[in-house]
């Protein structure tokens, strides 16, 4: 196999070994509020959004070390034991604790940071200026399958019932155990690259934990690796891109937490109300998938950036945010077991809050799409250090998040969303224009 296929292989790799790890995760933050609504008659006092707060605070947090300890022990192990945590976690639902729940959250808050700045690190190490585009659009959308399969099972086997049961919930959470431990080892089928001959310096790129020297000590990379993050921090470049980030960080809660907790609340979808947190779950996964592919894959055909992906995706965003104002209750996010009776300003239709669910997707991966396509060129060099800052930008704001869905209602996190995108689309015009500037005399083919 030539070098280059041996490359696109581990991105494959990668790209099935998330989708297995986060058919688990994403599908049980899809429904941890739920099932947490209908476990709190017990001695258990946690909720969904609190530990979902707890995760990316934490994870906020931790991206300050997670370059060091993948400058440590390697990327393939960091995420490995990255896995593990997150397997951790979701185990603890077959039957939780107060102290669990919440000690969990905090660990897997660890887990994530360094699992997320490891796999920056190995999609930037298999990928080239001309190939970055379509390993970042092969792995997003590789990743966005996890949304279809475990809320496929969501769907069928909690339709038509208005509780969820304890036998329920320990079925769906073993399962999603297993699958998150299969995707666990799949990391130890990646290889480290061959490097690639060329005549130029500038061509050859190194990454991380290839900077240092074989007799550098652990303590001077972790260094190294922590100050190059706190530099990065404050570059014009990543400046610019932070508050397209940020709006990332805040819309991946909304999608991913609280639309679905809002479909379940409504009263008017009927008895199948549960169910479609799944079924929404699924149209997220398809509007993910056809983005990554569209706008991944298919980069070649695209001649004129970046820009107009992200401008697409706050377009389909501003149109799913308008539709949801309309379709769902205010009180949707926040409401207790019994649900909502309240309408907002149509009938409460299915097939409108499933669309949603799809331009919800589909917005994202643009922005996604597009901002680990410009972090893996701009900073190439650098890879582990730029993801983590990424990652920290996007975890902090999906705290804040979390945090506040607790007490907002519906019409006032849309208007955070309606902000927050605008401002994010148009700092996000101004990296690009920095890259383009950059990529003037190569051959790089942007998405």
């Amino acid at each position: 196999m030539t070098p280059e296929g041996k490359r696109l292989l581990n991105i494959v790799i990668l790209g099935f070994a998330f989708m297995f790890m986060f058919t688990a995760f994403q599908t049980c933050g899809n429904i941890e509020q739920t099932v947490l609504i209908s476990f709190n008659s017990t001695d258990f006092h946690g909720t969904g959004y609190t530990s979902m707060a707890i995760i990316y605070g934490v994870f906020a947090a931790s991206n300050l070390i997670a370059p060091s300890v993948v400058a440590v022990i390697g990327a393939q192990l960091s995420m490995f034991c990255s896995g593990l945590l997150y397997s951790a976690y979701i185990a603890m639902f077959i039957y939780p604790f107060t102290w669990s729940f919440y000690t969990a959250s905090v660990l897997v808050g660890v887990g994530a940071a360094v699992l997320w700045t490891a796999q920056g690190n190995v999609l930037a190490t298999n990928s080239s200026e001309r190939t970055i585009g379509r390993n970042s659009g092969i792995f997003w959308a590789l990743l966005q399958f996890s949304l279809f399969f475990g809320n496929l099972y969501i769907y069928c086997a909690w339709r038509g019932h208005d509780v969820i049961t304890d036998k329920d919930r320990k079925t769906v959470f073993i399962s999603l155990t297993v699958i998150s431990l299969v995707g666990c080892f799949l990391f130890f089928l990646i290889r480290k690259p061959d490097s690639e001959p060329s005549s130029s310096a500038g061509e050859v790129t190194e990454s991380l934990l290839q900077a240092e020297s074989n007799d550098s000590s652990a303590s001077y990379r972790s260094v190294t690796a922590h100050m190059k993050s706190c530099k990065m921090f404050v570059t014009k470049e990543m400046l610019l891109l932070s508050l397209c980030i940020a709006y990332t960080g805040l819309e991946l809660t909304f999608y991913s937490g609280v639309y679905g907790t809002s479909i379940g609340a409504m009263t008017r979808f009927g008895q199948d109300a549960k169910s479609l947190i799944g079924l929404s779950g699924i149209c997220i996964g398809a509007g993910e998938i056809l983005g990554g592919g569209v706008f991944g894959m298919l980069n070649k055909c695209s001649r004129f950036g970046r820009n107009p992906v992200v401008l697409l995706g706050l377009v389909t965003h501003y149109i799913a945010f308008y539709l949801i104002f309309l379709n769902i209750a205010k009180d949707a996010p926040v409401a207790t077991q019994a649900g909502t009776d309240l309408q907002a300003f149509i009938t409460p239709n299915v097939g409108v809050a499933l669309l949603c669910s799809f331009l919800l997707g589909l917005g994202d991966s643009c922005f996604n799409t597009q901002l680990l396509s410009i972090i893996g060129f701009m900073f190439k060099d650098n890879s582990a250090p730029a993801f983590a800052v990424f990652k920290f930008i996007q975890s902090i704001t999906a705290a804040v998040a979390f945090f506040y869905s607790n007490y907002f209602l519906l019409h006032w996190q849309l208007l955070i969303l309606v902000v927050s995108g605008f401002l994010g689309t148009i700092t996000f015009f101004g990296a690009e224009w920095i890259a383009e500037s950059r990529r003037s005399d190569s051959d790089y083919d942007s998405i």
